[in-house]
């Protein structure tokens, strides 16, 4: 269904024209400046017009992926310097999954996380600043904990959690301080 360039545009369609800038100018088919244009006008646009031209000339949006991390029995573990994919599904009989993102790599303004977890728990964990919201995660006989503010913030990464949960829970925090 076409978009029509007098309706309104909301944020999540102004982080998508950024992300496509920025994918853009990494590639180098922009330059400094117009990558600063272009920005000015992702920013300022109010509808779909103001928007396309930000865009207009660039290859088609890419195929957004979903990355499946799949266990039978083992816990899934990403920790460290790793790469955040847009789109995560993470699915499990018997285990659980630890996601920490607080020294990951993440290049999108929106993260998606779909947990398939028989009878696993998950704990997610953020780094300062990063919302989540697992409202659309059901529990079967478990619970879902979420101890970072719900809302996206401006300039910080958003975690979305969806999914199912047998036995399991969903424990998301930001990272424990350490103490030396």
């Amino acid at each position: 269904m076409p978009i029509e360039p007098g309706v309104r545009v909301s944020d999540d369609d102004r982080d998508k024209t950024v992300q496509r800038l920025q994918q853009a100018f990494a590639a180098g088919l922009i330059t400094p400046e117009e990558m600063d244009d272009r920005l000015e006008l992702a920013f300022t646009a109010r509808s779909h017009g103001d928007l396309a031209p930000a865009v207009a000339d660039l290859p088609g949006e890419p195929v957004d992926e979903v990355v499946e991390l799949n266990s039978t029995g083992g816990r899934v573990k990403r920790a460290g310097d790793w790469l955040v994919p847009r789109r995560l599904r993470i699915t499990s009989e018997y285990g659980g999954a630890h996601l920490d993102l607080s020294q990951a790599v993440i290049e999108h303004s929106v993260i998606e996380i779909e947990l398939q977890l028989a009878y696993g728990s998950a704990t997610i964990i953020l780094p300062p600043g990063a919302t989540a919201n697992a409202d659309a995660v059901v529990t079967r006989w478990g619970s879902t904990t979420c101890k970072v503010p719900g809302r996206p913030s401006p300039g910080n990464p958003h975690v979305r959690v969806t999914g199912e949960l047998g036995y399991g829970h969903v424990k998301i925090r930001y990272a424990r301080k350490r103490f030396s």
